[in-house]
C-alpha cells in the first residue's frame, strides 16, 4: 500500500514534467561562473528536521565565503517527490540547489519510480555529512544495553518491537536483525519523535535513528550501539556494532548533501565545489555537527554519484517489495 500511494503521488506530480521539463540545453562552460541572482535551496523534509537544519546552517556558513544569496524553499510532501519534481522542472543553470539525504533515494525505491525517474536525473554534487546509524533503547529497562536487547529478542522470537520512519532506518533494523540472527517486528512511524515516544512508553523496545535523536531525551533514552570502526569520542561509553560482535555495519549512516539537476554546466559545478570545500573546512560548521557524532566530509560529484548508485541494489533488496 505504501508503495502504491507514493507511486500515485509521484505520477500525478510529474506527469507533465518529463514532456517538457528537460527541453533546455545545458549551458556551455565559458569560464568561471558567478551567480547573478538568488539561488533557490529546495528543502523537502518538514521544517525542523535534520536535513532542514543542515540546509539552513549551510546558508549561514556559506555567507562567510560568497556574496551569493541562498533562499530556502520548503517544498514538502510525498516523501520528497514534490521537491524532486519541482527541481526537475527548473532549468539546469545552477540557480536551483536541492538539499538531499539517503531517504530520498529510499523513497524512490519504495515508490517504484527508481527506474522511471533514475537517480541520475540529479547530479549529486556534494556529500557533506555522515550521520552514523544507531539503535536507541529505553534507559533503565531490561533491554537498555544491546546485550540485553539481543537476549530479550532471542527469548521472545518475533515479538520484540522496533520502530523508525520508513526507509533508511527501516533497512538498518533489518540489517541488524540479519547480522545478529534475531527476528522482531518493525512498526513504521512518520517521524522520529513519534517513534521514540513508543520506546519511552515501553510499547517498543528499540528505535533506529541517529545520535542527535537522544539529545534532550537523555533521561529516558540511551544509545545501545552505533555504526563505526571505533568508539566515538562524543559517546565514549557507547559500543560499536563491530565491537559487539556484529561486523559489516561500520559504514551505515544517514548521509546528507546537495544536488542539482543533471546537465548543470561544469563551471557551475566548479563554483559549488569551491564553496562546499570552504564550508566543510569552516570550524563553526565542523563544531556544530561533530558535537552529535556526525562526520564532516566533502565527497564530490563523481564519487557521490557512484556511491548512490551502489546503494540502490541494497535498498531494493529490503524495500522494493513494500
Amino acid at each position: 500500500m505504501k508503495r502504491i500511494i507514493m507511486l500515485l503521488l509521484f505520477v500525478t506530480i510529474t506527469a507533465s514534467l518529463f514532456a517538457g521539463g528537460q527541453q533546455e540545453a545545458s549551458q556551455a562552460s565559458t569560464g568561471p561562473w558567478e551567480p547573478s541572482k538568488p539561488i533557490e535551496l529546495v528543502i523537502y523534509p518538514a521544517p525542523g528536521g535534520q536535513l532542514d537544519l543542515t540546509a539552513r546552517k549551510f546558508i549561514e556558513i556559506a555567507g562567510k565565503y560568497t556574496d551569493a544569496t541562498f533562499v530556502p524553499s520548503s517544498r514538502t510532501g510525498a516523501g520528497g517527490m514534490i521537491g524532486l519534481a519541482y527541481v526537475l522542472d527548473q532549468p539546469n543553470d545552477g540557480y536551483t540547489l536541492m538539499a538531499v539525504t539517503k531517504t530520498l533515494v529510499a523513497n524512490l525505491v519504495i515508490s517504484g519510480t527508481i527506474d522511471t525517474t533514475p537517480v541520475n536525473s540529479l547530479d549529486w554534487i556534494a556529500y557533506l555529512i555522515n550521520d552514523p546509524e544507531v539503535v536507541i533503547t529505553r534507559r533503565g529497562s531490561a533491554t537498555e544495553s544491546f546485550e540485553g536487547l539481543m537476549a530479550d529478542a532471542k527469548a521472545r522470537p518475533g515479538r520484540q518491537i522496533w520502530v523508525a520512519p520508513p526507509g533508511v532506518d527501516e533497512v538498518m533494523a533489518y540489517k541488524v536483525w540479519d547480522a545478529a540472527g534475531i527476528t522482531a517486528q518493525y512498526v513504521p512511524f512518520v517521524g522520529g519523535a513519534d517513534s521514540m515516544a513508543e520506546v519511552i512508553s515501553g510499547r517498543a523496545e528499540a528505535y533506529v535513528g541517529n545520535p542527535v535523536d537522544v539529545r534532550g531525551r537523555e533521561d529516558y533514552l540511551t544509545i545501545a550501539a552505533i555504526a563505526g570502526d571505533q568508539r566515538y569520542p562524543q559517546f565514549p561509553d557507547v559500543p560499536t556494532f563491530k565491537e559487539l560482535g556484529i561486523p559489516g555495519l561500520e559504514e551505515e549512516s544517514m548521509w546528507r548533501g546537495f544536488a542539482v539537476k543533471s546537465g548543470t554546466p561544469a563551471n557551475v559545478i566548479a563554483w559549488y565545489d569551491d564553496l562546499f570545500a570552504k564550508v566543510s573546512a569552516d570550524q563553526e560548521w565542523i563544531d556544530h555537527f561533530e558535537r552529535d557524532g556526525m562526520q564532516i566530509m566533502h565527497q564530490r560529484s563523481e564519487a557521490f554519484n557512484r556511491m548512490i548508485n551502489s546503494q540502490i541494489a541494497e535498498l531494493e533488496r529490503y524495500l522494493g517489495d513494500n
